[in-house]
């Protein structure tokens, strides 16, 4: 928000000194229409600039025809609210309705109509806008460091979650808060969010890879969510349960690198085909607690399916 400040100030600044420069009558509006330019995103900059442009320049033919007809009266600006917004609104000009007013209220304090000041209008909407597309344009905050620290985060997140997760599975009665899970998701809107902002700052071949990896991490934290309810259900512990704590203690090594090693799911594989030569449950309790294990690691399964999908493979590591 600081930044966006500074760069408001900056194209303010050029807006008026351009429009006095050229000797424009109305200098101060050229800075106030650059106030209203000033965006987020350079992508954004460009689609928000062109429709207050054009959103102007149609409320000033609009505003022209009424105040010929009709006059310069109070209630002719109230007629050209309830007609040009909703018009402008229809045309996907919404976010020019400002910037339009602007104008069109500078014309109805001159009270005069010509060429020369609809023309002078014209101009101080290109000064100002232009001043303030040309701000965004020319710089934009880099997000890549702060994207590549919410990504080292998140990682270190996920991989001591598995690793309370093992120490469950080893030792059931286990006491965790699971706010590492809060944090996790708290960081990975985050990042959605600047992953979609550094997208639209990138006008010429956009990199989507940071908002692949943070999508990735949102569908896995689903994944762990629902391992988190089947892990309530494991009350004793096992050989089956100690089998798997082993994946996810192999699990919570793998998270924090950014290919997929594929050493996990070569584990699961191994494991799911020792689970089949298992003798059958004897209790009830055996039961619940083998049927909990057998879908937690179908959940792992999913969950390490994203990663393959998502992530670079590594044929050396697997």
């Amino acid at each position: 928000m600081g930044f966006r400040v500074i760069k408001t100030a900056i194209a303010t600044l050029i807006a008026i000194i351009i429009a006095d420069a050229f000797n424009i009558q109305g200098a101060l509006s050229a800075g106030l229409l650059a106030i209203l330019g000033v965006d987020v995103t350079r992508k954004r900059s460009l689609l928000t600039v062109s429709s207050r442009f054009f959103a102007s320049v149609l409320g000033l033919l609009l505003a022209f025809g009424l105040f010929f007809i009709l006059g310069f009266h109070i209630w002719v600006l109230v007629l050209y609210i309830l007609i040009a917004f909703p018009l402008m609104s229809r045309a996907h000009f919404k976010e020019g309705i400002v910037t339009s007013s602007v104008v069109v209220f500078r014309v109805f304090g001159g009270e005069e109509l010509s060429l020369h000041v609809m023309l002078t209008q014209i101009e101080l909407l290109l000064i100002g806008l232009g001043s303030a597309m040309a701000v965004n344009l020319i710089y934009m905050p880099n997000e890549q460091h702060k994207l590549s620290e919410i990504r080292h985060k998140i990682d270190e997140l996920f991989a001591e979650i598995f690793s309370h997760i093992a120490l469950t599975l080893h030792h059931p009665q286990h006491v965790w808060d699971g706010k590492e899970l809060i944090e996790a998701s708290s960081l990975i809107k985050d990042g959605l969010a600047r992953a979609k902002r550094a997208l639209e700052n990138q006008l010429v071949s956009p990199d989507e890879s940071w908002s692949v990896y943070f999508y990735m991490r949102k569908q896995q934290l689903e994944r762990i969510e629902s391992m988190l309810e089947l892990i309530a259900q494991v009350f004793q512990r096992m050989p089956q349960t100690d089998i798997a704590a082993l994946l996810f203690e192999r699990l919570s090594l793998d998270v924090t690198k950014e290919e997929y090693t594929g050493r996990t799911e070569a584990m699961l594989a191994e494991w799911e085909q020792e689970f089949k030569k298992m003798e059958l449950p004897s209790t009830r309790e055996e039961f619940e607690v083998r049927s909990a294990v057998l879908q937690i690691c179908r959940e792992l399964a999913m969950y390490l399916e994203i990663a393959k999908k998502d992530k670079v493979p590594t044929f050396s590591k697997t």
